[in-house]
């Protein structure tokens, strides 16, 4: 009887980011150097959201409303069950999770669902793909709005804003809404175009990503953030992200057990439900966070993203019932 054999995918965007991680370690930027890179990464994020709203359709989010507990209970376990987890991380004492971690973990929980790579595994485990772009697609454009909202909510203190202060609402105005909006808009113009170079502009989005992450850690060497951090914490860290996605997974099956979804809406519910988006989250916590917490912050999504691509795509197959898989062609940074 043959063996089937597993692939994990040991991501090579997130080798890359921590390569990026690495470099700035070693050769933060400094001086003139930082300030150039400060303005650099305030272009890049908001050329980030113009590319996101360019691609993303409006009307993936309109699509299969007939649907409708399948995408508002993806909905609630992204921006109900997840939070809760994340206020929950809080209760560990700061001896096992430091604080800026702790503030990492409940960003992370914030944070909308992938819509590529949600869609890839979806695809891969034979569920519906249709239902999974609409509910992926929602979660992002919702994440627009509710992901800042819930920052100002849940972590004043850690974002600094003390509330949706006017600096704030500015500061997400200009970098993500603005730019996003504008993309939406030029859609019907250059949805073509985007589309027809996805390659391209895909390699240009993973460069400002970079940016972003080298930008962030840089300031945060500056700070001394790897002098706040023990392997043993680093260690707890990575089991708590385990634990997290662990926990939504089977939340995510008990709510569609309770539900009584089809097989195919099940696995639409496990894969949309479950993630994390590390393309929006990097530059979402540079703008909504100071720049000395950032390397801190996004180190959880970081890990997570590499956990959830691991354990996804083992389910993608599990749920494919040994037939044979279709490679993973999701980027990295969904």
């Amino acid at each position: 009887m043959p063996v089937m054999r597993l692939r994990l995918p040991i991501d090579a965007f997130v080798a890359t980011l921590l390569a990026t991680v690495a470099l700035a370690s070693v050769l933060p930027a400094r001086g003139l150097g930082a300030e150039v890179l400060e303005y650099a990464t305030g272009i890049a994020i908001a050329f980030l959201f113009f590319l996101y709203g360019a691609r993303l359709a409006p009307q993936a989010a309109l699509q299969g409303l007939a649907q409708w507990r399948l995408h508002l209970t993806v909905l609630g376990v992204t921006f109900v069950v997840f939070p809760a987890l994340g206020v929950l991380t809080g209760l560990l004492p700061n001896a096992v999770l430091p604080e800026g971690l702790k503030a990492g973990v409940l960003f992370l929980c914030l944070l909308p669902s992938t819509v590529q790579s949600s869609i890839a595994f979806t695809s891969i485990a034979r569920g519906h793909v249709a239902a999974a772009v609409c509910s992926a697609s929602a979660s992002n454009l919702l994440g627009m709005v509710v992901t800042p909202l819930l920052v100002a909510a849940l972590m004043p203190e850690a974002s600094g804003s003390g509330g949706l202060s006017f600096d704030a609402l500015r500061g997400i105005a200009l970098q993500l809404f603005l730019p996003f909006a504008a993309g939406q808009a030029l859609r019907p113009w250059i949805g073509g175009l985007v589309t027809r170079n996805k390659a391209l502009l895909g390699r240009m989005d993973r460069l400002s990503i970079l940016l972003v992450v080298y930008a962030a850690f840089s300031e945060g060497v500056r700070e001394g953030i790897w002098h706040q951090l023990s392997p043993a914490q680093l260690a707890v860290l990575a089991l708590l992200c385990c634990a997290l996605l662990a926990v939504a997974l089977g939340i995510s099956l008990m709510l569609s057990r309770g539900l009584g979804l089809a097989r195919e809406d099940d696995i639409v519910l496990v894969f949309c439900g479950s993630k994390k988006s590390l393309a929006s989250g990097l530059p979402m916590a540079s703008v909504l966070f100071a720049s000395s917490q950032v390397g801190l912050v996004v180190l959880p999504l970081m890990l997570f993203h590499q956990i959830q691509l691991i354990v996804c795509a083992w389910l993608a197959r599990r749920y494919a019932q040994g037939g044979e898989a279709q490679p993973l062609a999701a980027p990295a940074a969904g």
